[in-house]
């Protein structure tokens, strides 16, 4: 079964982080003004694809076990190169088609294709439980961006 999408627009991560949309989703903004968060749904275009060949990846957390399925991981190199973030916003402008945001984990570039607000009541659960090996994570999102996660990360 082919699944196809379509980008709406790009992630600019260049100093400042924005979302960019393409002229014909500009008017999908409106109203957006008030949520702190969005939810960012994006293609790791600078992995592609890895389909079947990536499902097992060795040590890729430096306090992780020597071997995690890809499912257990939030790595871009995935059966299909899609990652979701969820961005703190800083301004929306429906005319330019613009929402600027604290941070996000994305390349510059990378195809945005779709872009939702974050709801606590869907988003949140009261009861999350991780691997010791990743308990010393951030708890929230604001924690992440000041997070050294380039000692973490091995790949």
């Amino acid at each position: 079964m082919d699944i196809t999408y379509s980008a709406i627009g790009r992630i600019a991560s260049n100093g400042r982080y924005r979302l960019e949309l393409q002229e014909q989703y500009h008017a999908g903004l409106l109203n957006l003004q008030g949520f702190s968060h969005v939810t960012v749904l994006w293609h790791a275009h600078r992995f592609g694809n890895a389909g079947a060949s990536a499902l097992v990846i060795p040590k890729p957390y430096a306090h992780g076990p020597s071997e995690i399925g890809v499912f257990a991981t939030r790595s871009p190199y995935r059966p299909n190169a899609l990652c979701v973030s969820i961005a703190e916003v800083s301004s929306v402008d429906v005319e330019l088609g613009v929402v600027e945001v604290t941070w996000i984990d994305a390349a510059d570039g990378s195809p945005i294709l779709d872009i939702k607000p974050y709801h606590g009541c869907e988003e949140r659960v009261k009861r999350l439980q991780v691997p010791e090996w990743c308990a010393h994570w951030p708890q929230w999102i604001e924690d992440s961006e000041a997070f050294d996660w380039e000692s973490e990360i091995t790949l």
